[in-house]
């Protein structure tokens, strides 16, 4: 029987390219899709899991155990409007899915963070990312991995002017960030999923952090064919 992967932020960014990977892969026999209301997908491997995340457990612990659970949730300030919102998504959220994950025995729990997550931080972002890592280590979960990628390159819809002159700087100034530099390097979305559902079939056991260099290494890792 194949594996069993659930995807937390299938409609954002990297959750999107994360569920397309996911259908394609022999090692998944069931991809459920956490989400806030029902997608346009039709595939035999999907399963959609509706949730305000207030429920999350009960509609969840179904399919927890032995999976692999990734979680791309996120937000900005801007899009959340108050920071206690923010909380919610980008703290809150992820830990409750933490929890499920270490009550019903998930094989795997990989998560998307920031670069420059810090629990310590002054800055709110990287605050709260860093609260979210900070709380899924003290679960104890078998298999914690953790991406902090820099600046996300894709396709955003809703993408203005300014991010869009900002994502051409910062790739044409890529090659210039070597060394210690080289983790504010830009990273496709396309990339960070890959490298997540590598590291999800290796399923290291422990707490594992990758920023740019790390993440470029497991998505090259990453070989299936027909993707």
């Amino acid at each position: 029987m194949g594996k069993t992967a659930i995807v937390a932020g299938a409609t954002g960014l990297i959750g999107n390219e994360l569920v397309a990977y996911l259908m394609k892969d022999p090692s998944y026999e069931r991809v459920v899709v956490v989400v806030r209301r029902k997608l346009q997908i039709v595939h035999p491997k999907c399963i959609q899991v509706i949730t305000n995340y207030e429920q999350l457990e009960d509609e969840l612990k179904a399919y927890v155990a032995d999976s692999d659970v990734f979680c791309c949730l996120g937000t900005t300030i801007k899009k959340a409007r108050t920071k206690e919102q923010f909380r919610k998504v980008d703290l809150e959220y992820p830990m409750r899915l933490g929890k499920l994950a270490q009550t019903f025995h998930a094989a795997y729990f990989g998560i998307v963070t920031a670069m420059g997550a810090n629990a310590d931080s002054s800055i709110f972002y990287s605050q709260v990312k860093g609260q979210v890592e900070v709380g899924l280590e003290r679960l104890q979960l078998a298999a914690l991995h953790i991406f902090r990628p820099s600046l996300l390159l894709g396709h955003r819809a809703d993408a203005r002017t300014g991010e869009r002159i900002g994502a051409v700087i910062f790739t044409a100034a890529a090659p210039l960030l070597l060394g210690g530099l080289q983790k504010y390097k830009p990273i496709h979305v396309k990339t960070v999923a890959r490298a997540m559902l590598q590291s999800a079939i290796w399923g290291n056991k422990g707490v594992h952090k990758y920023s740019y260099k790390q993440i470029e290494e497991l998505a090259a890792a990453y070989t299936y064919e027909a993707l």
